[in-house]
């Protein structure tokens, strides 16, 4: 089939989308006082914000569609090269942004308590497995991988140990592999929601987000594309469902019926909007998104950044951060509705600044 050369509107107005949300679901003004459907699900089960990062991962894929039609030429030294600095560079941002300021107590912050993955990371790593197994074993060989790594990942967390927060494989990996020190520590013991094991099944969702933009490429925009996107997102959202009755669904593990089904609602809501922006001709609306999806990874670490800067400094014996939320929108707005609107002012600064870089023509590829 002839393969389009131009990109999707619709792609772009997917990443950005998702940017939004991941910058509001990361930034209420307190994590006590969230909407429930802006909340991860505790442990099993899913909600709105559990949707949020896989859908990132499928469109890392997506762009990944178009970008490694440039590397089919190139022999095995610039490839790996290029790709191992592009994750290079992605990861040691995460790695920084989890150990900056640096200091505390005028004392520089121990390598040794500093945690190594995080939510860049993933994308680093994922990114680098995804570009190698679609470039040396294209897209059959991708799909066997898929398949291979969702069926042993399941294989391997019920022989290795249960689906609870203390018992399952992949937290005694990590635990062996960085030990206590280097994980998260937010689940009330050391276990890390983006440890190592965990990212070869999330490597599949950025698998899977290549395959639907190739397929969109080659398809075209008409119904038959639409109609089928549909008809694959239901049967994965089927098959998730069903696996859920003998593996969880659940984020914090990246399970494999969660794999499937995320991404069978991305892939339904690319229907969605291939239909609306790409046939239908609906873009009064896009824009707002665009503007996010132009400079999609270089806003998330800035987001990273302003947060920690502002619970780096304080005010009145407390962050700026929770000070702001407090005394600006929560004592008037209510603790649910203030920590709500502070993260949507928190992220259309960002959005001002993303449209000022847009209109600027400043695109900085992270």
């Amino acid at each position: 089939m002839k393969t389009l050369k131009q990109r999707y509107l619709s792609l772009d107005v997917l990443r950005g989308l998702t940017l939004f949300l991941m910058i509001i679901v990361n930034t209420p003004g307190s994590w006590g006082s969230v909407y429930r459907p802006l909340n991860h699900a505790a442990w099993h089960g899913f909600t709105l914000t559990d949707l949020v990062f896989p859908t990132f991962l499928f469109v890392v894929g997506n762009a990944m569609s178009f970008s490694m039609k440039k590397f089919e030429a190139m022999s095995h030294a610039p490839f790996l090269r290029k790709v191992l600095k592009r994750t290079t560079i992605i990861f040691v941002i995460g790695f920084l942004l989890s150990w900056f300021p640096f200091v505390s107590d005028g004392r520089l912050e121990p390598l040794a308590d500093t945690r190594i993955f995080g939510v860049l990371q993933r994308i680093a790593l994922c990114y680098f497995f995804a570009s190698l197994v679609i470039h040396y074993w294209k897209i059959k060989g991708a799909l066997i991988f898929s398949v291979v790594v969702l069926l042993g990942y399941h294989l391997l967390m019920f022989a290795m140990g249960d689906y609870s927060l203390e018992g399952n494989a992949a937290l005694k990996l990590d635990l062996w592999l960085l030990g206590p020190n280097h994980l998260y520590h937010g689940e009330g013991i050391p276990f890390d929601p983006e440890g190592f094991l965990s990212t070869f099944p999330a490597t599949v969702n950025v698998i899977f987000g290549y395959f639907a933009g190739v397929f969109l490429q080659q398809s075209g925009k008409n119904f038959k594309t639409i109609a089928l996107l549909m008809l694959a997102g239901a049967a994965l959202v089927f098959l998730a469902l069903s696996w859920d009755l003998l593996f969880p669904i659940n984020k914090k593990l990246w399970t494999s019926s969660y794999v499937l089904l995320t991404v069978g609602i991305d892939v339904m809501a690319l229907a969605f909007l291939v239909y609306s922006i790409e046939i239908l001709n609906k873009r009064n609306w896009t824009y707002f998104f665009e503007v996010f999806g132009k400079n999609p990874l270089f806003i998330y670490i800035l987001s990273g950044l302003f947060v920690s800067l502002l619970f780096m400094f304080q005010i009145d014996g407390t962050s700026a951060y929770g000070w702001i939320a407090d005394h600006l929108f929560m004592l008037w707005l209510g603790d649910y509705l203030g920590s709500f609107v502070f993260a949507i002012i928190f992220t259309m600064i960002l959005w001002c600044i993303a449209y000022f870089m847009d209109k600027r023509r400043i695109y900085i590829k992270v």
